[in-house]
This record gives structure tokens, C-alpha cells and sequence, in this order.
């Protein structure tokens, strides 16, 4: 049983069916519910967005792993952002067109060339949008193409974007356990904490860096205690399991004690630099020859 952030016809689902094409899918009303949920063991796992390459990373999420008890992505995937225009039948030109604000912001421009008296709406998801308009609340819903699967609308225009090349990255998340074998084409992601001090941050990249590791994503988020602490979302190149990935671990938790893994998991789009694993071997096994008497 997986969890998405739902409800049903949103990109999320179609997220989650590309993880399992055979397990119940539940949807939740937000991405703390569905995460809540896999923490609890009611679902096996939960598939929530966590970036999109035009509005950046998703709060919600970023909120509600560093918070609670821990869960571990375990795969990802990244769907391309197209969206539907959809319409109740016979409703005429529409006045209000409503969606998830972060597919408002990347259909801006179309809605403005098309639709330029329509007075855009933010609605909790683009799968809500479909289902007030359904409802009479609004004129249009910018939607996942799965919603007119579920919602008895038409189809006013598709294959609409902003941007060409949009993307959205998803992650499937469960409790801790086994981690997924190393492909040689991984990704590490963690959330640290960094202490109020002077260089506190350039300490931690310089750790990445001194190992030869590929930073591929860095934000920051308030921690919502005292005004300016923050927490940094750091994704890597590479694999826990892998001797430079897991010695920069080690050297991130010595730097910051309040560091939560996040997992390593498969990268949906293979590349990046991989780590430096066999320096790190071979000078782990001279170490140990030093301590055992075996060489210079």
C-alpha cells in the first residue's frame, strides 16, 4: 500500500504508479498526512514531490522530513511538467482559472496569451482545482492530464507549459531499513543543522569537496524556532555505502550533531561526478597496514 500526496489525478499520482503499478494507492490531503502515514506503518511508503526545475523545492516537504520520526527515500523519479486546461462542458469562456500555485507559476505566460481576463485562483492542488471546477466554484483548472480520468471535464487546451523542459522530482519514502545497493549512479540527501558560527557552512561544503563529492543541490529553510537559525537540504553524488560518501557523512554528523540522513537511493536520470571510492580504499587499507605492522 503506498500514500501520495493526492487527491486522485494529480502528478503525484502519476509519480507514485511509475514507483508500483501494483500496489493500492491512497491519497492524502497533504504531504505531512501522507508521510505521517508511512510513519505510523498504516502504508509501506509515501511518494511526495520534493523539486521542480522552474519553482524550486516544495516547503512542505522539506518541513516534514526534517521533522517527526524518521523515513528514508529509497528511489526517485522526475516526470515532465505538462498540464491540462480543463472545463466544465458548455461553460463558456472562463473568468477564473484556478491550480496549485506552483502550477500557476509555470503556465503564467500561456494564461496570460489565452486566457487574459481570467482571474487566476491557488487552490491546495492542481487534483482541487479540477474538483471546484467540477464543482462550479471556478471556470478552469490547470491540471495533471490523469485528472480528466477522474473528473468529468473537458479538455480546453494540453500539453500547456511555460517552460519546455519543467521537470518534477518525486521521492519515495519509508521507514529506515535495509538502503538500496549502490548502481554506481546514486544520490545522498541529508539535512543538517548548522551551528551559529562563523564559517559553519563553508565547513561542511569544504568537507564534500575535500572528498571529491558532487554537491547537486543545496537550500536552506528556517527552522521555525529562533529567527535566522536554519536548516541546509544537502543532495550528493553518490552512496552511503560508498567509503568517500560515508566518511563525509561521518565528517558532516562531527561538524553538526542535529545532521538526519535522508537516504541513498538510484538516480531517475543517471550521471554526475562519482565519488573518489577507490582513493579512499586504497588508502584505508594502507592505513591498515600501518597499524598492523605491514608497511610504511
Amino acid at each position: 500500500m503506498l500514500a501520495y500526496f493526492g487527491p486522485q489525478g494529480t502528478f503525484t499520482e502519476q509519480a507514485a504508479r511509475a514507483f508500483s503499478a501494483d500496489d493500492e494507492l491512497v491519497p492524502f490531503d497533504t504531504v505531512p498526512a501522507a508521510l505521517a502515514a508511512a510513519r505510523r506503518g498504516e502504508v509501506d511508503a509515501a511518494c511526495v514531490p520534493v523539486e521542480n526545475s522552474v519553482e524550486g523545492a516544495v516547503p512542505a516537504t522539506m518541513d516534514a522530513l526534517a521533522e517527526g520520526d524518521p523515513l528514508v527515500a529509497t528511489a526517485e523519479t522526475v516526470l515532465d511538467v505538462r498540464f491540462s486546461v480543463l472545463v466544465r462542458p458548455g461553460g463558456g469562456e472562463p473568468r477564473t482559472i484556478a491550480s496549485h500555485p506552483h502550477a500557476l507559476a509555470q503556465v503564467r505566460h500561456w494564461i496570460a496569451e489565452n486566457l487574459p481576463t481570467a482571474t487566476a485562483v491557488a487552490t491546495t492542488s492542481t487534483a482541487a482545482a479540477a474538483r471546484s471546477v467540477l464543482a462550479g466554484e471556478f471556470d478552469a483548472a490547470v491540471s495533471a492530464p490523469v485528472a480528466v480520468r477522474h473528473y468529468p471535464l473537458e479538455v480546453l487546451a494540453t500539453d500547456v507549459a511555460d517552460v519546455r523542459d519543467a521537470k518534477t522530482r518525486f521521492l519515495l519514502l519509508r521507514r529506515p531499513g535495509r538502503l538500496p545497493e549502490p548502481t554506481g549512479h546514486d544520490r545522498t540527501s541529508v539535512v543538517v543543522t548548522a551551528t551559529d558560527r562563523v564559517g559553519a557552512l563553508s565547513d561542511l561544503l569544504a568537507e564534500l569537496a575535500l572528498r571529491r563529492i558532487n554537491l547537486t543541490r543545496i537550500e536552506s529553510r528556517p527552522t521555525k524556532g529562533r529567527l535566522g537559525e536554519y536548516r541546509f537540504y544537502i543532495d550528493l553524488d553518490g552512496h552511503a555505502a560508498e567509503p568517500g560518501v560515508g566518511d563525509a557523512l561521518a565528517a558532516l554528523r562531527r561538524h553538526c550533531p542535529d545532521t538526519r540522513f535522508l537516504g541513498s537511493y538510484p538516480k531517475a536520470e543517471p550521471g554526475g561526478a562519482p565519488a573518489g571510492t577507490g582513493d579512499f580504499v586504497a588508502a584505508a587499507e594502507w592505513v591498515a597496514s600501518l597499524r598492523e605492522g605491514r608497511g610504511a
